[in-house]
Parts: structure tokens; sequence; C-alpha cells
């Protein structure tokens, strides 16, 4: 996880975030995707029934270190009961999630998850493993929140799959 105080979690602007989750020397750029129907049939497929993808333009941060790719930060915006959540998930080059960050959410705190929960995600990738079924445990007293983020953290790994980003950047090297 990031190293950020407990007290700030859910409080965070994208750009500090962004500095928590690759601090300097990485260099980190602000890619766009643009997905074809094709590509969005592929990414619902991969993601599973329950996790929704409907945007076909996607915003993401590649993140290098000395010319390498060292990870790709994707914003999650979606509603979870009432109101929305923002979580920044950060997938490294294996295509593991290496960390789930809370940027925003306004529910009570009984409905957040915690840092300990949320480092369950580390390590994990896309398949039937990634479930309230499978490797990941329920937040309990918060059913709604463990859905949203399992939810989540599927649709950006399914999306990162299909985007590729670390192809090109490889390519590029350094800016």
């Amino acid at each position: 996880m990031a190293t950020t105080p407990a007290e700030l979690r859910g409080q965070l602007s994208l750009q500090e975030a962004l500095r928590s989750a690759f601090p300097p020397p990485t260099v980190v750029e602000r890619r766009t995707a643009f997905l074809t129907e094709e590509d969005l049939a592929a990414v619902r497929e991969a993601a599973g029934p329950d996790s929704p993808v409907t945007q076909g333009v996607i915003t993401y941060y590649l993140a290098r270190r000395d010319g390498a790719p060292v990870g790709v930060a994707y914003f999650d915006s979606h509603r979870v009961r009432t109101v929305n959540e923002v979580l920044m998930i950060v997938v490294q080059p294996d295509g593991r999630i290496r960390e789930i960050e809370v940027l925003h959410f306004a529910e009570p705190p009984e409905y957040h998850a915690t840092p300990e929960w949320l480092d369950q995600f580390e390590g994990k990738e896309l398949g039937p493993a990634l479930s309230l079924k499978g490797s990941i445990a329920n937040l309990t007293g918060a059913t709604l929140t463990s859905n949203a983020t399992v939810r989540a953290a599927r649709r950006v790994l399914a999306l990162h799959q299909r985007i590729r980003p670390f192809a090109g950047a490889a390519a590029r090297g350094s800016p």
C-alpha cells in the first residue's frame, strides 16, 4: 500500500495519490485509450457480468523510473449504496494489482474499507479467484462496499489487459 497516513485515506487528490503511489524520481504520464465496440465487448467479457463497463474513453497514468515502466494507475468512480466512491487501482508490470487506494467515499465510516481489507487485493490478477466467493474476504457489515471494490478491481484489470499500456511504453523508452 501507499505510505499515506490513515487519517488522510479517502481524502487524497488525484495528484497526491499519484505522488504517493509513484514517488520521485518516478515520471508519471497521463494517457488516454479509445476503445472500440469490439474492445468494450472483450473487456465486458473478461470483467464479468457483475462488473459493468460503459466508457469507451479511458484515462490512465503510466509511471516509469529510469525509462522502465513500474506501474499504471487507473481511477474508477462507481456508486456504493447512495454515493460515489473513487478508487485508485495501481497495476504493476506483471498485470497484478499492486495497491488500491480510496480517494473519495462519503458513506458513513462503518461502510468504509479498511487499509487491511484493501491489502488483500495486492498481487491479485484477473481470474475466478478475484471474487468474494474466491480469494477476497467479505468486509463484515459493508457487503456493498466489498462488492463495489471487487467489481472495480475486475473492471480495471480487464481494461488493463485490453489497453496493454506497457507494450507501447517499453517500445518508446524514456520521454
